[in-house]
């Protein structure tokens, strides 16, 4: 008997809203707003709960009739309520003005606090050594973690990993990532320091010459010391003893 009247309920809930649907047609609008984000404002029937949503363009379509209230919602947007006329459906350009929301900072203040960084803050131990990337790499690889199984064996143990990386070839694949990564800090610096000009007229280098004397240059390592100590006068005076000594080896290859 109860399941009879459940069955019977059911059934005259699907018929209310199956005539609920009947008596309402498609309705389609546009939303209008001083912003050119208009995709995404939801838009929802009060009277039946059916939401739909506004595309790109703010255009939207939902089943309505006269007497619905459409409900505006959206986070950039001041929520809007309409009450449906019948006009609105014979209206080609049915649309909805929406206000946005204005977040008014009432002061913004700018100061600038010298001396605060990472080591100041306690984040960093002072006089942490920093790493580059491709330094960080080999240290990774290279570290040895003494109690990575300190609870199997007494004292600890050492992790194998640096060894099979010794074995594999990897360390020596980040030894040479970091060296091509300091020679090409060393050109940054150096061309930094000194124009292509600098190279073509005052070291007389020929312009196709300058890439490879900047990397003849950089592979002293008596004259990277001077550069990375950026005293322009020491670094230009070494500069061109080298010149000299590559223009050389440029006259030996041209023979």
């Amino acid at each position: 008997m109860i399941h009879k009247a459940i069955c019977v309920l059911m059934l005259v809930a699907g018929q209310a809203a199956w005539s609920q649907a009947e008596d309402r047609t498609v309705l389609n609008g546009r939303i209008t707003a001083n912003s050119a984000d208009l995709e995404g404002v939801y838009v929802i029937n009060a009277q039946t709960e059916v939401m739909a949503a506004t595309n790109d363009l703010g255009a939207f379509s939902i089943l309505a009739k006269p007497g619905d209230e459409l409900v505006f919602s959206s986070i950039q947007f001041k929520e809007n309520r309409v009450l449906l006329q019948p006009e609105n459906f014979c209206d080609v350009t049915f649309s909805v003005r929406l206000n946005v929301i204005m977040h008014q900072l009432q002061e913004v203040v700018v100061k600038n606090y010298n001396g605060i960084n990472a080591v100041a803050l306690g984040i960093i131990p002072s006089g942490q050594k920093t790493y580059t990337e491709a330094e960080r790499k080999l240290h990774t690889a290279t570290a040895l973690n003494a109690t990575a199984n300190a609870g199997s064996m007494a004292g600890g143990s050492v992790s194998a990993d640096p060894l099979l990386n010794f074995f594999s070839g990897r360390t020596a694949m980040l030894k040479k990532e970091v060296a091509v990564e300091k020679k090409e800090f060393f050109m940054k610096l150096l061309e930094r320091m000194f124009s292509l000009d600098h190279f073509i007229d005052r070291l007389k280098i020929p312009a196709e010459y300058v890439k490879g004397f900047e990397y003849y240059a950089v592979e002293n390592d008596k004259f990277t010391v001077i550069l990375n100590s950026k005293n322009r006068t020491s670094t230009e005076f070494l500069l061109g003893e080298l010149a000299v000594k590559y223009k050389e080896i440029i006259a030996r290859e041209n023979k």
